[in-house]
């Protein structure tokens, strides 16, 4: 299992080790010890998956105080590009944004540390998004950042006028309007 620092302080991409043969391929998704081996102590608590068409944009969202998440990304099938916004005050890419592509036929996922906006973007036809949370949700805790804030110059890899927005994602704040409890 190859674990690929990023820059970003806590993330972390991980690419396993995938073994194929005539019957198909197998490999560990996760494994604790593993991660522990590289110094992510994680208890997952919750998994949460999705099923999106292409243009489909999800995010920027995230979870403040008592209820921030941590969540390890992986996308089943398709292709996403997965990205994230540093929101701890005291990181050095504190605001910096991270993109990465996350597809089914690489197996890589994303460990995104608390403190982060999370979104995606959904590249292929369709893809299946499935990823692991180190806290429950909370509703009265979420907050979400605007996915096309001019600020943070995100390139989503959609062509123009393909994109879809739910309608909550829409009004996200942009960075500048973001209250002062939503940095870690």
């Amino acid at each position: 299992m190859a674990f690929l620092q990023t820059g970003f302080p806590g993330l972390v991409v991980f690419e396993p080790i995938v073994f194929g043969d005539e019957r198909g391929y197998f490999f560990e998704s996760y494994n604790q010890q593993s991660f522990e081996n590289e110094g992510l102590y994680y208890n997952w608590v919750q998994d949460n998956q999705s099923s999106s068409t292409y243009g489909v944009i999800r995010g920027l969202h995230f979870q403040k105080g008592e209820h921030a998440q941590a969540k390890l990304v992986r996308c089943l099938s398709g292709k996403i590009l997965d990205v994230v916004v540093d929101l701890r005050k005291d990181s050095p890419t504190f605001k910096k944004v991270y993109a990465v592509e996350l597809n089914a036929e690489k197996k890589n996922a994303l460990l995104v540390p608390r403190g982060f906006a999370h979104g995606f973007s959904v590249l292929s036809e369709t893809a299946e998004v499935l990823y692991k949370c180190d806290n429950f949700y909370n509703k009265q805790s979420e907050g979400g950042l605007l996915y096309n804030d001019p600020s943070l110059k995100i390139d989503w890899k959609i062509e123009a006028g393909k994109e879809i927005v739910s309608g909550k994602d829409l009004i996200n704040s942009t960075m500048s309007e973001l209250q002062e409890d939503s940095f870690f």
